[in-house]
């Protein structure tokens, strides 16, 4: 609001009568006040007595206030100098009563000029919460220090068992904890302490407990008793653990065991806004850490809107029993309903977005704009109409120092509104706080909802049919509603039948109960129901236990229908969905889901998403990892069965995905082996002398869902010289410890399973072979060595990770390898000998099925045909060794006339066919087969191919490398 400036208007007669009154009152007092006064002050001194009782009241009993602050800058904020000025007046201070004087006396006087600016419009609505909180703070905090060196001095200090002293830790809640105190609110508040233990110096041992509870009942009563100076705060202690009943203080054991087992739905919404008060020390991280995992699920947590929902109605029913009208606060539309439309959003998403776990309203109202979870309009309007109701609120309290939020009753408060809010009149003023109220409720609703007909619910067919006893009912409800699917009834009873003697637990029970109906009239309207009821059941019965995701599915409509779709799409999304219960998060808006991420931002937002994680945390870190490669896994499936991506982009998306995890992988690693052993003596700052070269379908952009991946790990660093840390290594060792834990962190099992599976097996001489070799014994291998199916694996890697020296010397050794001179007819038969191989070790497919890859004419035979080409002809046509991927090969095997273009493009298009094959099918939940009439034609014509390429002569010795996929 602007400055309200100029003289009293007509309009406020009453406001008029009363400034006159209350200065009349102050020259009686002080009648040399006004001669240090210009006209200007004076006239604005007449119209701050008229505001506010409370201010004319304060302003009477110390005049020499009013000079004061008109030689300061209202605008100004004081509150960097609270704590300091506190300390300097409690300096001298020798007794409890003398104690309660100073604080009352500072409390009194910066609360009047605080009102003073906010009745003239000199500060914005945030600026003056703040200053009321850090106020606040600040009175609490020096009570407390000067409390606790009074008692440590007569009791003795409070220690742990090794002897070190405890504080008495204090938890701001509510608007304090969030900075955003009300002019005369109570302060809600949670007293705690580190650990047990005894006082020591005092002339006999204290318990730590009993030290703290007398030390907090002395500084409530230092706070909140009334004295002819008023109060500092009226103090709530009613938000401890076990309310009123329990202990006034308790240890942070105690604190964390009780959230634990006992805490309840609306001390998690209390909880939000909890802050250690003071300066931040080890301490107040503790006592935050242990508070976070209360408050804050790992998952997506749909079972607050209900708890909120529930609080609400209690708010409700408790406004209607004591006939509360215009209430700001509590009614309709009111503040708590902004706070809960902010706090369900912090409730649900903070567990896995830590940039909502703030106490302050304002700062995540901008967060989940920012983070894209309300519009920029809901943002502004939840903002904008929070102002009004606060600032309104504010100075309600401000006029007498009082805690109310019900609009006024007397003609004169209205005025004194009406003027610092620049309104012309009561109606005014009421018009725009009811479209404000009517506003936020609105998008209370959209939020937390909580109206919904219960009788329209009940009214809904499939509640009888989720209820009904026997497969023949059931069947007789569909037909009448149109649903002639003979197997869906047995197949939901039967369902029933397991889950009755599954430990559901009330809440659960309840949920599903509500769910259901829903989720069997969703699915009622498929072609045909049972398809899609049977893999959906596998999912429900995932997350019977787990009560959030049943309220997550619930609460979302495109939720429901989305898991309905994909499921029907994709048994294969169906099980990853039933394994991983939290990808339904990645549900809830669909607008999301099917937007893929570009290829080249996978790198970038996974680093994004790491960010959220503590670098030390390594079970978070791994954890989110898994995360983020199945959550963008779903995205990639949920685009490839609805048509959005063909199959060269599948590929492309998996396999940009998996060298983005790779990247975050090595540096995790490099992190946790440099930490303990430091680094390769040398390097320079970034460089890591290590390289990931992929082979297969990483190396050639072909990766598949659930596909292995085929590294191998290279270095060039010095094999004499030693790493610089705390525990040198010798390079060598060095760097097979940094494949270990690479591997380590790629398969290990967590909530979230495993990340890759990893086979390092092509690395030089196998299984047998050192983890990671050096770049000069990898060449050496390749050059002297190494077998031809060996170079073949070779035309199919690509380098995926490390510095530019080692890019560039794999990329010459690759080349120079590839370009080296072949005996064709050896050749020749040592690529059919592995093809043999290959076929009679892993081919199983009956006689009227064609197996995708090993199969004769399949993709396994369209990869050796340009694996064959390349290693024939590199050393005359040095351009086959640019590229990994067969696609692109036979591109240039047809440029250089090595193919024909016809031959060229048949081989792509099976190859691509067949590959789309192997991804629907894996995404339908089935084997790489397909009945051998469908693909009989192009794959006997990829088969001739194969033969005439190859043309079989003289067998070789016999090679013996080991078969791999």
């Amino acid at each position: 609001m602007g400055t309200a400036t100029g003289d009293l208007k007509p309009s406020y007669p009453l406001l008029e009568q009363t400034s006159d009154k209350h200065l009349q009152h102050l020259r009686s007092r002080a009648p040399e006040v006004e001669a240090e006064l210009t006209p200007e002050q004076q006239h604005e001194l007449k119209q701050v007595l008229g505001l506010s009782d409370f201010i004319a009241e304060q302003l009477t009993h110390h005049p020499e206030w009013i000079q004061e602050f008109f030689a300061e800058d209202f605008a100004k904020p004081e509150r960097q100098f609270f704590s300091q000025q506190l300390q300097q007046l409690m300096q001298n201070v020798n007794s409890e009563e003398q104690a309660k004087a100073v604080l009352r006396y500072f409390r009194n006087k910066q609360m009047t000029r605080l009102a003073w600016r906010d009745f003239m419009g000199r500060a914005p609505l945030e600026s003056s919460l703040l200053d009321l909180s850090v106020l606040a703070e600040a009175l609490i905090i020096c009570a407390r220090d000067w409390l606790y060196q009074d008692l440590c001095n007569t009791l003795g200090t409070p220690c742990d068992k090794k002897g070190n002293p405890q504080p008495l830790m204090i938890l701001g809640m509510g608007k304090l904890g969030g900075r955003e105190l009300n002019f005369s609110s109570d302060i809600d508040l949670i007293f705690t302490f580190p650990e047990h233990g005894e006082t020591q110096g005092g002339r006999r041992t204290l318990d730590n407990q009993q030290f703290f509870i007398r030390m907090g009942q002395r500084l409530v009563n230092l706070l909140g008793q009334v004295t002819t100076d008023g109060f500092v705060f009226r103090v709530d202690m009613r938000l401890r653990p076990y309310g009123e009943s329990g202990p006034l203080v308790v240890s942070y054991s105690a604190l964390e065991d009780y959230y634990q087992e006992q805490g309840r739905e609306w001390e998690r919404y209390a909880m939000i806004k909890a802050r250690a008060l003071g300066p931040w020390n080890r301490f107040s991280d503790q006592l935050h850490d242990l508070l976070r995992p209360f408050i804050y699920r790992r998952y997506i947590d749909f079972s607050a809107i209900d708890s909120l929902r529930r609080m609400k109605a209690l708010i409700a029913q408790e406004v209607r029993r004591r006939q509360l009208t215009d209430n700001i606060k509590l009614g309709a539309g009111g503040i708590r309903e902004v706070e809960f439309v902010v706090q369900s959003f912090q409730l649900i998403r903070g567990g896995r977005e830590p940039d909502l776990r703030v106490q302050n309203l304002f700062t995540a109202i901008n967060t989940l704009y920012e983070l894209g979870q309300i519009d920029y309009l809901s943002a502004e309007e939840l903002r904008q109409n929070y102002c009004l109701l606060r600032r309104v609120e504010n100075l309600m309290q401000a006029i007498a120092d009082q805690q109310t939020q019900t609009l006024p009753s007397h003609p004169l408060d209205w005025q004194r509104l009406c003027f610092a809010l620049e309104m012309q009149d009561e109606k005014q003023l009421r018009d725009v706080i009811t479209g404000a109220m009517r506003s936020v409720h609105r998008h209370f609703r959209a939020a937390v909802g909580g109206e919904e007909s219960t009788d329209a619910i009940n009214d809904c067919w499939t509640v009888q049919l989720w209820g009904c006893q026997t497969p023949e009912l059931a069947q007789s409800m569909l037909a009448e509603h149109g649903i002639e699917d003979n197997e869906f009834a047995p197949l939901l009873r039967a369902w029933c039948d397991t889950i009755s003697h599954r430990t559901i637990g009330p809440r659960g029970r309840e949920t599903l109960d509500k769910l259901m109906p829903k989720l069997l009239e969703e699915i009622g309207l498929q072609p045909l129901p049972s398809h899609a009821l049977k893999p959906v059941l596998g999912v429900l019965e995932q997350i019977l236990t787990r009560t959030t995701y049943l309220e997550l599915l619930y609460e979302n409509p495109g939720a429901r229908q989305q898991l309905i779709s994909l499921c029907l799409a994709s048994p294969w999304i169906a099980s990853e969905i039933a394994h991983f219960p939290m990808l339904l998060d990645e549900l809830i808006d669909p607008s999301q889901l099917y937007n893929t991420t570009s290829l080249d931002d996978y790198a970038s937002e996974l680093r994004q998403y790491l960010l959220r994680i503590p670098e030390d945390d390594l079970e978070q870190q791994m954890e989110a990892l898994r995360q983020f490669k199945l959550s963008q896994q779903l995205k990639i499936a949920a685009a490839d069965v609805t048509g959005v991506l063909p199959v060269m982009e599948v590929s492309d998306h998996l396999t940009f995905l998996a060298e983005a995890i790779i990247e975050q992988v090595i540096q995790q690693a490099w992190r946790q082996i440099t930490e303990r052993h430091g680094k390769p003596i040398g390097l320079e700052a970034g460089q890591t002398s290590f390289a990931v070269v992929g082979y297969g379908k990483l190396g050639g952009i072909e990766l598949g869902y659930g596909s292995d991946l085929d590294l191998v790990f290279l270095h060039d660093g010095d094999n004499s010289g030693m790493t610089d840390g705390e525990r040198p290594l010798d390079v060598s060792h060095f760097y097979v410890k940094l494949a270990q834990r690479i591997q380590h962190l790629f398969t290990t099992r967590t909530m979230s399973g495993t990340l890759y599976e990893v086979d390092l097996r092509l690395r030089p001489s196998g299984s047998s072979g050192l983890l990671v070799s050096s770049i000069e014994a990898f060449a050496d291998y390749q050059f002297n060595e190494a077998w031809t199916w060996e170079h073949q694996a070779l035309v199919r890697a690509r380098f995926i990770y490390g510095d530019n020296s080692l890019a560039q010397r794999f990329a010459d050794i690759r080349s120079q390898v590839l370009q080296l001179p072949r005996d064709q007819q050896q050749l020749c038969n040592d690529v059919r000998n592995m093809r043999q191989k290959m076929r009679d070790h892993l081919l199983k497919a009956p006689a009227d099925m064609f197996d995708l890859k090993q199969s004769r004419g399949g993709i396994t035979d369209i990869e050796f045909i340009a694996q064959y080409l390349v290693l024939a002809n590199a050393h005359a046509y040095p351009e086959l060794c640019v590229w990994s991927d067969n696609v692109r090969i036979f591109e240039v095997l047809a440029d250089l006339e090595l193919l024909p273009t016809m031959t060229a493009q048949l081989l792509t298009q099976v190859y691509c066919e067949l590959r789309d094959d192997n991804h629907r099918l894996t995404l339908a939940g089935k084997p790489g087969l397909l009945p051998l009439v469908e693909v009989a034609q192009q794959t006997q014509q990829v088969y001739e191919i194969f033969e005439q390429v190859l043309l079989p002569g003289d067998v070789c010795h016999d090679q013996t490398p080991p078969v791999t996929h």
